[in-house]
């Protein structure tokens, strides 16, 4: 089993700059992880997915050049740096951990964590 906890969600405004932490309970350094997001009356979507440093990252076209994806594997954690937000970013961020189905966009992780609120104001 493995707890995931987000944190370093916030208010910004537009233009500015938020990093996201996904602090994992063990080392899934091996495993792919990722950020979803949620917006109000949308469905859940991938973000950025990363697996070993340096193996593999993945982005969605929407925030390709503005988000960065990285893991510490020695704090167990993956972080999500986000810049130039815009208010379509707005929406519940979440980390997911061990993907075993699907491509890495897929909803397809065994492990979720509860979400962190990121809000983007024009």
């Amino acid at each position: 089993q493995v707890q995931l906890v987000e944190s370093g969600g916030g208010s910004v405004q537009a233009g500015g700059s938020l990093r996201l932490s996904c602090a994992a309970s063990r080392d899934t350094s091996t495993r792919w992880k990722a950020w979803f997001r949620q917006a109000v009356g949308k469905e859940r979507e991938g973000v950025a997915a990363i697996l070993a440093a340096g193996d593999g990252t993945r982005y969605a076209d929407s925030v390709k050049g503005r988000f960065t994806i990285s893991q510490d594997n020695a704090e167990n954690t993956v972080y999500l740096q986000m810049n130039n937000l815009k208010p379509e970013d707005t929406a519940m961020y979440f980390c997911a951990a061990e993907l075993f189905a699907g491509t890495w966009s897929s909803p397809h992780y065994k492990y979720w964590g509860q979400g962190t609120q990121v809000t983007v104001s024009s």
